[in-house]
């Protein structure tokens, strides 16, 4: 028997389809196991052992770890078939160590993509385990799991905030910088002058004086400007140019987030759960296939295999002079190119031929991802740009047209950008237009705006922080730790993250940083190439940080809680607002001298008459904080529900109707109701 180990079951019903009946294809459901809580700090690193790691079982993986070593001791061979990036790489060694699998009983295979022909490709081209991935990924590990755990530790000592880390902490920074350069920006004055065309449907602003680029920050100044203008405007110049608007490269996985982000409303981790599903294996109707190439990838590259037939759709779908070239572009340093750009893995399973097999926002990503690797393929959109200038009195205005005169590679991606034509009117040198519609305008600078999402993606990229398989955890996590709030669509830091980012820069600017943290990408790519010693990194980083959070226990000053302006009744200390597992509440200063924890009264939400014993059916919550409805005279009444009833009952059985994802249903029978 041949054994082939993937990470995900989706991933291993869709091989085993591909291969014969000597293969047997498992799953390991992921990582099987993990860095210890152990030692030192719980870090589960034997610091003085030269960053010794202890790995243990993840929770719940002791069955399928003693499945796996079942089926790898009746096995011929063993193909450790895990994602093939630096993570699948460190998860094929944990496989290989923890199985207990012989050298020469295993073999490394890679899959791009998840189809029959890639699949047996990749089976027929074996390699062996690269450590120097292996080294890269755990010294990674490592370091988040030192920052994660030592840094979180004193915030929530000294700040009550919930975490750090040593990518997320930049990214907040980054948060709360622009939130401050935008608290400390003085907006300035400045005027325009524009003339209106009402017959010719034109407008002309002005932009210059005797040719000479003119800006108007007086508005005296602008004010005898318009004064001084007559009815009459005299064309002096008409400029036609044609320029070419060419198309974007294919997707990589930080383009991917961002845009999805954009045109499609998308969070990060939503793109990447359903990206996920299409590259892993759908059914299709005819058969069961992965849809998109691997969609963690730094590469824009995209292999002869699927040019050629993708340039001979192109000319059959939307003719020859729709074809265009492959785009090259200088290649960045440490770009996974063994990868390609994420692609359809077939040209011809467009959208329209997958729609009744996709949920509606995979055929959305599907469509989005499809269109732009075609449009990338194709010929550039050409454009009549026409500069109309005006003069009046030696004073020059400017009105600028576009008119889209070959579509291009528009063809395909129209909808996801603007390609709106804006016409001038046919004008001759010379010609006389005449208007009295001349305004003039009061206008303020303005600062740079919040980061979206897909702003700060970029700019971690740009800034070669993190990786981008990493950002949709990062944009989650600063979220969910209350350091930002979402407010039109845009990153606000809250309180929280504000105070968190000031103690970690009064303290850890040295680490907490664009440049440290850029710089440590860099080293962590110089170790997956065997450049670099990984040991050497962790000494070095370790020995600075260590010596920084020491100084930082001693010397950071405590928070203190929010004082409520009341009175403890047991001990008349103040009373304080702190923060606790299920939230904040309030409770005497003086713990733990005293331990006075206030009840708050908690409003009572009536939902309807309990049918059973005649009490009221509530809100109510657990101790976890998840809210349902039970009967207010439990524990006489036992009636409880998850789902929020309606204040009807079925008229099948009687039961409650409850609001469910999919409409109105019996809490009992499962009744529908119209």
């Amino acid at each position: 028997m041949q054994l082939v180990i993937v990470e995900s079951p989706a991933k291993s019903k869709t091989i085993e389809k591909y291969l014969g009946g000597d293969y047997k294809v498992v799953s390991s459901v992921g990582h099987i196991r993990d860095l210890s809580t152990k030692g030192k700090y719980g870090l589960g690193i034997d610091i003085e052992n030269d960053f010794k790691p202890d790995y243990v079982p993840l929770s719940g993986k002791k069955k399928v770890i003693d499945e796996l070593k079942k089926l790898v001791k009746s096995a011929d061979m063993v193909y450790l078939a895990t994602d093939p990036d630096r993570e699948g790489e460190a998860i094929s060694w944990h496989l290989f160590d923890t199985l207990k699998i012989k050298e020469k009983d295993y073999l490394r295979v890679l899959f791009y993509e998840i189809t029959k022909e890639k699949v047996l490709e990749g089976l027929a081209n074996p390699r062996k385990i690269d450590f120097n991935l292996v080294k890269s990924q755990e010294t990674r590990r490592m370091l988040d799991r030192i920052i994660g755990f030592r840094l979180s530790k004193l915030m929530q000592n000294k700040t009550g905030g919930k975490s750090a880390g040593r990518v997320q902490s930049v990214a907040l920074k980054l948060v709360v910088d622009r939130e401050r350069e935008i608290e400390s920006f003085v907006p300035e004055a400045y005027y325009k002058i524009t003339a209106k065309f009402p017959d010719k449907e034109m407008e002309s602003e002005l932009f210059a004086h005797n040719n000479k680029e003119l800006e108007l920050k007086d508005k005296e100044k602008a004010e005898e400007i318009l004064k001084s203008l007559s009815n009459n405007f005299t064309v002096s110049s008409v400029e036609q140019k044609e320029k070419l608007r060419s198309s974007k490269f294919p997707f990589t996985t930080s383009t991917l987030q961002q845009e999805a982000s954009t045109k499609l409303g998308f969070p990060a981790k939503k793109t990447m759960s359903i990206a996920q599903k299409l590259y892993e294996g759908l059914d299709i109707g005819s058969e069961h296939t992965g849809l998109i190439t691997y969609m963690r990838t730094d590469s824009i590259r995209l292999s002869e295999e699927f040019t050629a037939p993708a340039f001979k759709f192109i000319e059959e779908n939307f003719g020859k002079e729709y074809k265009g070239t492959v785009k090259k572009a200088k290649t960045k340093e440490n770009v996974q190119d063994a990868h390609e750009g994420i692609r359809p893995t077939s040209i011809y399973r467009t959208p329209k031929s997958l729609k009744e097999y996709l949920t509606a926002d995979e055929l959305k990503l599907y469509t989005l991802i499809y269109s732009r690797c075609i449009a990338s393929l194709m010929a550039p959109a050409k454009t009549n740009v026409t500069t109309i200038i005006l003069d009046n009195n030696n004073y020059n205005f400017k009105s600028t047209g576009t008119v889209i005169t070959f579509d291009g590679y528009l063809k395909a991606y129209a909808k996801y950008e603007d390609a709106n034509d804006t016409i001038l009117p046919d004008l001759k040198m010379g010609e006389v237009l005449n208007t009295d519609d001349i305004e003039l305008t009061e206008h303020f600078t303005k600062p740079k705006s919040r980061y979206t999402e897909a702003k700060l993606i970029k700019e971690l990229e740009e800034l070669g922080i993190g990786r981008p398989s990493t950002y949709a955890t990062i944009m989650s996590n600063i979220r969910e730790r209350g350091y930002v709030e979402v407010v039109d669509k845009k990153f606000k830091p809250t309180d929280m993250g504000i105070l968190v980012t000031d103690k970690l820069q009064e303290f850890f600017s040295n680490i907490i940083n664009v440049k440290y943290t850029a710089n440590m990408e860099t080293e962590l790519d110089e170790i997956a190439e065997g450049e670099l010693d990984n040991k050497k990194v962790l000494h070095e980083f370790y020995d600075v940080f260590d010596e920084t959070l020491h100084k930082a226990y001693s010397n950071m000053e405590r928070t203190k809680p929010q004082e409520t302006g009341e009175e403890c009744p047991n001990c008349h200390s103040p009373l304080v607002v702190r923060k606790g597992k299920y939230g904040e509440f309030t409770a005497c200063s003086n713990y733990p001298d005293c331990t006075y924890v206030k009840k708050e009264p908690k409003e009572i939400k009536e939902i309807m008459d309990c049918p059973k014993c005649g009490g009221k059916i509530v809100e109510k919550t657990t101790k976890k904080g998840k809210i349902f409805y039970g009967c207010n005279n439990y524990p006489k009444c036992k009636v409880a529900l998850w789902d929020m009833p309606t204040g009807e009952l079925c008229p099948k059985c009687n039961g409650l109707i409850v609001t469910k994802k999919d409409g109105k249903r019996c809490n009992d029978c499962n009744y529908e109701m119209e």
